[in-house]
């Protein structure tokens, strides 16, 4: 069976064309994915993410955090920056992200351990199997601790700079590079009527 490893994922979406684009993630085989922990899952059979990409099923590997470690930040990342639209598959970047950090800085690995297991604790011995409003607890309780603000702070760029956040959000991508807005994605907007014509005065031509 074939998974998509999310280790390519912060590239940003290619020019639409006629066709289904595909997600720009290289297939491997799960076989090889051996690290310390690993994060796997499907996407949703017709959500956005699904029609897009090569499979279904995805995986992310973490060399130095345990896959429980791995889930419980996660889960970590859904409770700072909640999105029903976003799967599993785009918060498991933080994890993986984070999981970087800590195999190139030994304290950054000690506290996201510590601030992990600090987290099962408030959350009566296990975060990942506690109830959405026990989860909310345990992270309230360690907002301004230095493990709290590190996730915090690595999630802007984890969740939101990915191919896979621009296709549940909706954004094409850069234009800049392809010619700029206003032949690309200015008039792209659906969900809401147009204009009048009065709002939008000849330009002057001097």
């Amino acid at each position: 069976m074939k998974v998509i490893p999310l280790a390519a994922a912060g590239q940003g979406c290619e020019e639409p064309s006629g066709e289904v684009p595909k997600l720009a993630l290289p297939l491997t085989r799960r076989s090889l994915l051996r690290g310390s922990g690993i994060l796997m899952g499907t996407l949703a059979a017709g959500s956005p993410l699904a029609l897009l990409a090569p499979s279904t099923a995805w995986a992310v590997e973490l060399k130095t955090l345990s896959q429980a470690q791995g889930q419980t930040l996660l889960l970590m990342g859904r409770v700072l920056y909640p999105h029903a639209k976003l799967p599993d598959a785009v918060y498991a970047l933080l994890a993986k992200d984070l999981d970087a950090a800590a195999g190139d800085n030994a304290d950054m690995a000690k506290q996201l351990q510590d601030g992990i297991a600090s987290l099962d604790h408030l959350a009566g011995g296990s975060f990942a199997k506690a109830s959405p409003a026990r989860r909310l607890q345990a992270v309230k309780s360690m907002e301004g601790q230095p493990f709290f603000n590190n996730v915090r702070g690595k999630c802007v760029t984890s969740l939101y700079d990915n191919d896979m956040a621009f296709a549940a959000f909706g954004y094409p991508g850069s234009s800049w590079d392809k010619g700029g807005y206003i032949t690309r994605g200015f008039q792209d907007l659906k969900w809401l009527p147009a204009p009048p014509l009065s709002a939008s005065p000849k330009p002057y031509m001097g």
